[in-house]
C-alpha cells in the first residue's frame, strides 16, 4: 500500500491532504521520513504529526449490475436489497451514489471513502450514462428543452440526451439528485419506463450480467 492511501485511510484525511502532510515531513515511517509514493507493509510503523496510526482496513470496490426491484442500501424497508444477491463477506461495503429500485445497471460498492468521495462529490464531475426508455418519443422541442435546462423543484436540471431509436435515448448527466431523470421527463409529461445506467465515471458496466458483480481496481 502506497504511503498517501496508507495516512488517507488511517486518519481520514484525503489523500491530496495526506501527500501535503508527506511533504511536509509530518508523516515518518519507522522513524524516518518517507518519499512520496513509497509503499509501507504490514511491518512498518507510521506517525501522522507524532502520533503512530492503525493500519487501515484494505480498501475493495466492487461493480455490481443491480437488477430492478433491489434497493440500494441496507435497509430495504420491506424490500429487497441489492445485499440479498451479495455474499456476506461483501456487506461491508457502501453503495456508491444512488440507484433506485425501479433502475437497473451499474452500481459500485466500496469501503473506500477517498473512491466513493471523487466519483459523487459534485467538483469532480463525474458523468453517468443511462439507457431510458419513454412512454413516448421525445419531440424536437423537448429535447431542446431538456438540454437546457428544466426547472424540477429546487434546482435546474440538465441532461445530454442521444436519440437511439423509438422511444430509446442515451442520457448523461454530471449530477446525483434523487431521481432526477425521472422528474424530470415527468415534468415535461413523459414517464421512464426503462432507466439502466451503463457507465459511472471511468467505470462501465460491459457485459457484466444482471445481479452479478466484480472486483475492480481502485483508479
Amino acid at each position: 500500500m502506497r504511503i498517501n492511501k496508507f495516512v488517507a485511510g488511517a486518519s481520514g484525511m484525503s489523500r491530496r491532504a495526506a501527500d501535503s502532510a508527506i511533504n511536509e515531513g509530518r508523516v515518518m515511517v519507522n522513524g524516518s521520513v518517507p518519499l512520496l509514493g513509497q509503499a509501507v507493509n504490514q511491518i512498518d510503523v507510521v506517525f501522522l504529526d507524532g502520533k503512530q496510526l492503525a493500519r487501515p482496513e484494505e480498501t475493495l470496490t466492487i461493480m455490481f449490475n443491480k437488477p430492478v426491484g433491489y434497493v440500494a442500501s441496507r435497509d430495504g424497508q420491506g424490500s429487497k436489497t441489492v445485499y440479498d444477491l451479495l455474499p456476506v463477506e461483501l456487506h461491508k461495503l457502501k453503495p456508491v451514489g444512488r440507484l433506485d429500485k425501479d433502475s437497473s445497471g451499474l452500481l459500485l460498492l466500496t469501503n473506500d471513502g477517498a473512491m466513493a468521495n471523487q466519483l459523487t462529490h459534485p467538483s469532480f464531475g463525474k458523468q453517468k450514462t443511462y439507457l431510458v426508455s419513454l412512454n413516448k418519443p421525445l419531440s424536437n422541442e423537448h429535447l431542446m428543452q431538456i438540454e437546457n435546462g428544466v426547472r424540477v423543484e429546487d434546482y435546474t436540471s440538465r441532461l445530454q440526451v442521444g436519440q437511439l431509436g423509438g422511444n430509446n435515448y442515451e442520457v448523461k448527466m454530471f449530477e446525483g439528485r434523487n431521481r432526477q431523470i425521472r422528474r424530470t421527463f415527468a415534468i415535461l409529461d413523459y414517464t421512464v419506463i426503462k432507466l439502466h445506467r451503463t457507465n459511472f465515471g471511468e467505470y462501465s458496466l460491459d457485459s457484466l450480467a444482471s445481479g452479478a458483480y466484480k472486483t475492480i481496481t481502485n483508479k
